[in-house]
């Protein structure tokens, strides 16, 4: 059975660490490799990017791999042809599938059916590969987890999820505060607090950020809900991140955002360009993070 990475749970917690730990070697040491030599990845992408595309491309290329980008309109993902035979027929032709889409149960049956390694690029559900990597843009600034605060301000959307998966298995304390109605998977929860992760879920901005190390958030609307983009506008006001926000975070609070950042919105133009922001880090180390990944799945 191949390994297949959809969500942070699959690790295991001494394997999270590992993989933290290969990242910073290879970002130290500029690593090329050959995990991937000979090897081909498809990469299947409903959902329009940047970063994860970019990221994965040279990734895969430093590990002397090649690539394949597919999109619906490339493929038969757009003409409704069921998952199962589309993750029969690549796996016949490819070495790995890096996938970006809608639904977590949609990457969940091409795993089942698929024979070679299927990577979550981005789910509606996930987004594992860029908290991992936060976890190394933390761990360059502590490497003792145990004393850091994080602080989630926003939706409980794929990366508040994902940021809970990684509480489950790094020592680190997590306050989110998300608005009534928008909190994380209330599973994704339980199985964090069961896990023993230092959790704390509240409405209120400023008790989450008081005192915390790392303040991260996430854009308001993401895609697939442009048409809430309003109303969510209303409801996520009190929960930018703005200078008064973090003058109740530790003195030396940084601040972290995935991006695309919508300015004046979940954060401000202020904090963005100021040495508190890390954000720039944070998307280099998507590079890094993707290579330790790939490199561990073909261990």
């Amino acid at each position: 059975m191949p390994r297949h990475f959809l969500s942070i749970s699959d690790l295991g917690k001494d394997i999270a660490k590992t993989i933290v730990l290969m990242a910073l070697d290879m970002k130290r040491t500029n690593y090329r490799g050959d995990a991937l030599k000979g090897r081909n990845v498809a990469m299947v992408f409903e959902k329009a990017s940047t970063r994860t595309r970019v990221s994965f491309d040279v990734a895969i290329r430093h590990l002397g791999g090649q690539t394949i980008f597919m999109t619906p309109a490339e493929s038969q993902l757009g003409r409704n042809e069921p998952l199962k035979d589309t993750a029969r027929v690549l796996s016949r032709y490819t070495d790995c599938m890096v996938v970006r889409t809608f639904g977590q149960e949609k990457l969940e049956e091409l795993a089942r059916f698929s024979s070679v390694p299927v990577v979550n690029a981005l789910t509606d559900r996930y987004h594992p590969c860029q908290v991992m990597s936060d976890m190394l843009t933390i761990f360059e600034r502590n490497e003792n987890l145990e004393d850091v605060r994080v602080a989630w301000v926003g939706d409980g959307n794929n990366m508040a999820n994902s940021w809970l998966n990684a509480a489950a298995y790094f020592p680190f304390s997590l306050a989110m505060a998300t608005p009534e109605g928008y909190d994380p998977d209330p599973e994704v929860v339980e199985t964090a607090k069961a896990a023993g992760a230092k959790l704390t879920i509240c409405r209120d901005p400023k008790q989450a950020v008081k005192g915390a190390h790392f303040v991260n958030t996430d854009v308001w609307a993401s895609m697939g809900q442009e048409d809430e983009a309003e109303r969510r506008g209303w409801v996520f006001a009190p929960y930018q991140v703005n200078d008064e926000l973090l003058a109740l975070a530790d003195p030396d609070v940084k601040v972290m955002h995935c991006l695309p950042a919508h300015r004046g919105e979940e954060i401000t133009e202020q904090v963005m360009e100021s040495d508190r922001a890390i954000v720039w880090d944070q998307a280099e180390n998507r590079l890094h993070m993707q290579k330790a990944l790939l490199a561990w799945l073909f261990s």
